[in-house]
């Protein structure tokens, strides 16, 4: 990867440890391996989700061993970015993120030295990719989108969605910051190592107690979900795998490790054509709601269909 004006301040990265290393970004933080290749075939700029952060490491490995490089961002409000006195994650429109968005892929360009741009995105960093791909088309900044369990739609009934929005667009502007929701994360808990999970992470930056949702960040997404509903052009291809199925984030489901259990993937489904004309599905069966941290299967299922796909994209970009 080159070391221009975008690397001269990668310094080893406190979370992850060698080979990772991090950067400011403005208000964001860049994340990179230093073990990636010198010329990568492509660049991966990950995204995280919400009450999330970069440090799923095993992406990037199967990335380098396919060539290719990861660069990741935690955007404003989160993870490494996070600042005191901020509430974490917190926006009252998701173009809040597009400048930390914009310059995250234009230092991702930039380090790919000519090589193709792939922005991948996780849950309400997927919706944000997408509105962000959308409003950017015919820019050339990105050569395609790969989105893990896209927050598309509110995993709730038709009357939450609906009346629930309608008080959300009455109290949000008046109250942005009041707490809607604060429930513990049981999907978050139950990935943790400590409580029995696979992965380690820093419960300050995913919080198995759950990010309180606010009445000005939910006003926000419904917003957001809006304008993809009534369809986006994103004009490069797009890939959205999701679980096979969903269910409810309780200690008492038994299928915890096996389902999407903080978005419904039918909604994903029925909304996915929407986002462009060029829009591949990849369905993980076993699939937790970030595929990344699933089991062994249906992981290994994910990374190879995503893998596959980018190398499609690579070999259409004549890379």
């Amino acid at each position: 990867m080159r070391e221009d004006t975008v690397a001269t301040t990668w310094r080893r990265d406190d979370l992850l440890g060698a080979p990772f290393e991090s950067t400011a970004l403005g208000a964001a933080t860049l994340v990179r391996s230093a073990s990636a290749p010198a010329r990568p075939r492509a660049v991966v700029l990950h995204v995280h989700g919400y009450n999330d952060y970069f440090f799923q490491d095993h992406l990037a490995r199967a990335l380098e061993e396919r060539g290719h490089a990861l660069v990741a961002v935690d955007l404003p409000g989160a993870g490494r970015s996070l600042v005191e006195g901020r509430v974490p994650h917190f926006v009252t429109d998701l173009r809040d993120q597009g400048p930390a968005l914009t310059a995250a892929v234009g230092a991702a360009r930039e380090l790919a030295g000519g090589a193709p741009v792939v922005l991948h995105a996780h849950s309400t960093g997927g919706l944000l990719a997408a509105l962000w791909a959308h409003a950017h088309r015919g820019r050339g900044e990105i050569d395609a989108l790969a989105l893990d369990s896209p927050f598309l739609d509110l995993h709730a009934s038709w009357l939450q969605r609906t009346l629930g929005t309608w008080v959300l667009d009455a109290v949000g502007p008046w109250s942005p910051t009041a707490v809607l929701s604060a429930t513990p994360s049981v999907y978050a808990t139950h990935q943790l190592a400590a409580h029995g999970g696979r992965w380690e992470f820093d419960v300050r930056l995913k919080k198995p107690g759950g990010e309180p949702v606010r009445a000005g960040w939910l006003r926000a997404v419904r917003r957001g979900q809006a304008r993809v509903a009534r369809g986006l052009a994103i004009d490069v291809p797009v890939l959205v795998a999701r679980s096979d199925r969903s269910g409810p984030d309780s200690v008492a489901n038994p299928d915890l490790d096996v389902q999407d259990t903080v978005l419904d993937v039918a909604q994903i489904a029925r909304l996915a054509p929407r986002l462009g004309d060029r829009v591949d599905m990849l369905t993980v069966p076993g699939g937790v709601h970030d595929l990344l941290l699933s089991r062994e299967e249906p992981r290994l299922r994910y990374l190879t269909g995503l893998m596959g796909w980018i190398d499609d994209v690579v070999a259409g970009s004549g890379a």
